[in-house]
């Protein structure tokens, strides 16, 4: 019994801890299929990452990737209605009306 306790304690941190980067790029409005994967790719290649976060990162990258590729269905099919993602949108427009709009002049003083 003590020995099935054990397996099963171990499994179900295992299950708990795998796929962070995954799970956090998800809840944090990236768009895009495999964020995870890619932000786990790029802290790895970072060079202001310490080789602490690395070596957690290399071993999680494994397990993000498998959740990325479960969640793919959902990374292909949803908007991203983020504060962030709004902001940027619509920045964009106010930049392309700007571009087209000149500047108006400056009263003289």
């Amino acid at each position: 019994m003590k020995n099935v306790l054990i397996k099963l304690t171990t499994f179900s941190g295992v299950v708990l801890l795998c796929g962070c980067s995954s799970m956090m790029s998800h809840t944090g409005g990236k768009e895009g299929t495999y964020p995870g994967t890619r932000a786990s790719a790029a802290m790895i290649s970072d060079d202001d990452t310490n080789w602490g976060t690395k070596s957690l990162v290399i071993l999680d990258m494994p397990f993000t990737a498998v959740a990325d590729t479960l969640l793919l269905p959902w990374d292909l099919f949803r908007t991203d209605s983020s504060v962030r993602s709004r902001v940027e949108k619509s920045e964009q427009e106010n930049l392309a009306t700007n571009a087209v709009i000149p500047p108006a002049a400056l009263p003289p003083r």
